[in-house]
């Protein structure tokens, strides 16, 4: 992961395809793969957020295997 800017409560980085696979797999199992009581709560995030970041990955990285 490379840190290109950060202003205020906004962060532009840079993720490898290594990098984008790792949180597709922590964001699929956290989603699919386990119960998590009270999810919000100890998330930080509705499932629905979590839900949407894990499609936005997946989104990106079929395009990064299609180039």
């Amino acid at each position: 992961m490379k840190i290109i800017d950060i202003i205020d409560k906004h962060a532009n980085i840079s993720l490898s395809y290594e990098e984008l696979l790792m949180l597709n797999a922590i964001f699929n199992e956290v989603c699919n793969g386990i119960d998590v009581f009270e999810f919000e709560t100890r998330i930080g995030a509705t499932k629905e957020e979590v839900s949407y970041l894990l499609r936005q990955i997946g989104n990106i990285l079929d395009k990064m295997e299609k180039n």
